[in-house]
């Protein structure tokens, strides 16, 4: 009895830092002070009684931005540098950084660009101490070309359709999320994070915060196309089994549709001996549009395999190769 008692003192414990800022980076040698400055103001103008830790997580980056976040971190404690050994994309990055907060609350991604701005931090905190699990940055007019405002609201429809559990739409890493709700996510140890749809399936208790989404300033964005569709095709593997269910229930159509023709031309043929010769064209248009709905299922049953593997293979992770001012 005096064990369990003195565990259940120990889960109720809360962390001296309240809130856990993070901020992957990848060769942003113009943004990144900027964006250490910009929460250190916000923070001591808003929140000036609230304890913060800034983690900015680098993925070796081979333009300064190290030497940058080094000088920073000397001026300024709160601001801690995690530096992977190789470049393993955002969201594995504020994972990697997740597991070493320490912070009540977390915002798993503030970006080095401002995008997502850092005046919207006290609202997120302000809002998650009213008692929520998880407060989400709601982007709610968007600084970008009209194309691609539409592909993402698209995409966004798409994944809430398909997913297992309710992601809201037009929402990215940019929110606040308990402490409780982060360590569970990191025990999970997932190879290929998707930070939001996690989130999503962790709890219901949630509100929002709305700001638009502003054009990047600085630097160059190091999202491309394939990057892009890569982080897509994640979002929808890692939270839902519809696609793979669809294949099977296309798979059994097509099928059936097909066994319905062949009955129906033997039917036919020995009726009236219609020549064979006449349905070429019918049978050569079937089976290509049956061959590309079979790749297209099989490139998509793919994906789930490889996703699987890589899960249960555990590929050489990054290491650390130096961490600035953590205990």
């Amino acid at each position: 009895m005096a064990t369990r008692s003195l565990v259940k003192v120990k889960k109720t414990i809360r962390s001296k830092v309240d809130l856990t800022i993070i901020t992957p980076c990848f060769n942003e040698v113009l943004t990144v002070e900027e964006c250490a400055t910009s929460v250190r103001e916000i923070m001591k103008q808003k929140l000036p009684k609230v304890s913060y830790e800034h983690i900015f997580v680098d993925n070796a980056s081979t333009d300064g931005t190290v030497s940058v976040l080094r000088e920073v971190s000397r001026k300024d404690s709160r601001v801690k540098v995690i530096v992977n050994s190789r470049n393993i994309g955002p969201f594995r990055n504020m994972y990697s950084a997740m597991k070493l907060s320490s912070g009540n609350a977390v915002i798993p991604m503030l970006p080095a660009d401002l995008q997502d701005p850092a005046e919207v931090i006290p609202e997120l905190y302000l809002e998650w101490n009213k008692g929520y699990m998880v407060v989400y940055g709601e982007r709610v007019n968007r600084q970008e070309f009209i194309l691609m405002r539409v592909v993402r609201a698209l995409y966004y429809r798409i994944i809430n359709l398909l997913s297992e559990s309710n992601i809201p739409l037009n929402v990215g890493e940019f929110m606040i999320i308990d402490k409780r709700i982060s360590d569970r996510i990191c025990e999970l140890n997932d190879h290929y994070p998707y930070i939001r749809g996690l989130v999503a399936q962790s709890t219901s208790n949630i509100s929002f915060v709305q700001y638009t989404w502003k054009r990047r300033k600085r630097g160059k964005s190091k999202s491309n196309l394939i990057r892009l569709i890569d982080q897509a095709i994640n979002g929808l593997v890692s939270t839902s089994r519809a696609p793979a269910r669809l294949a099977l229930l296309t798979g059994f159509l097509t099928s059936t549709i097909g066994i319905l023709l062949g009955i129906w031309s033997l039917i036919v043929n020995l009726v009236y001996g219609t020549q064979t010769y006449d349905g070429i064209p019918t049978i050569a248009v079937t089976l290509f549009i049956l061959g590309g709905v079979q790749l297209f299922f099989l490139g998509l049953i793919g994906e789930y395999v490889l996703s699987i593997h890589s899960q249960v293979r555990q590929l050489p992770k990054e290491f650390i190769t130096e961490k600035i001012n953590f205990k």
